[in-house]
């Protein structure tokens, strides 16, 4: 291949690159499009079902049909759920605390009232006892529910798993308590 050929194959390469560029910058003259102020785009959302929020701050207190919620409730999924909290949490009678208190006998127990475990400030001075509306609220999300609380876990969305690990706490006791 001589320099002509070579120097002919060059120029339509940049003639081609030239051209993709040129029609772009023309596009973008002839098509000139305003970017909104805040982008993305407004979504309303239904919920299916409403749960309640903690009034820790003088808030009202959403009401939510707990012997509803809790028949929906399954033993099979809480204890499947709750393989979450045993990174943290253990729930065998006589369990010792891991980062989080034992769980065994805690619905109806006061609320911070394990001598042995150093709870946050927030759950000492709460002053309740984990009923099953209280877990049901604290379980969404820990942090929201009991504001200063220690405890990081995102929260569980679904309903059914909320009753699901609430029914396998319960379960998980000397004296279960009756269900609402």
């Amino acid at each position: 291949m001589d320099s002509f050929e070579l120097n002919k194959i060059i120029a339509a390469v940049l003639l081609v690159a030239l051209l993709v560029i040129g029609i772009g910058k023309l596009s973008n003259i002839i098509f000139h499009v305003e970017k909104p102020k805040t982008p993305g785009y407004a979504i309303n959302v239904e919920k299916a079902v409403a749960t309640s929020t903690q009034p820790s701050s003088g808030e009202t207190e959403e009401k939510i049909d707990i012997a509803a919620l809790m028949a929906t409730g399954d033993l099979a999924i809480g204890e499947k759920v709750f393989k979450k909290c045993a990174a943290c949490h253990s729930i065998a009678k006589g369990g010792k605390n891991n980062i989080g208190p034992a769980l065994y006998n805690v619905v109806g127990r006061k609320i911070g009232s394990i001598s042995d475990y150093k709870y946050s400030k927030a759950l000492t001075a709460y002053g309740k006892e984990w009923s099953f509306e209280e877990l049901n609220g604290y379980l969404i999300k820990p942090a929201k529910w009991i504001k200063g609380t220690k405890m990081a876990f995102a929260g569980l969305r679904k309903e059914k798993d909320r009753a699901s690990v609430i029914l396998y706490l319960n379960q998980n006791s000397d004296n279960p308590l009756p269900l609402p």
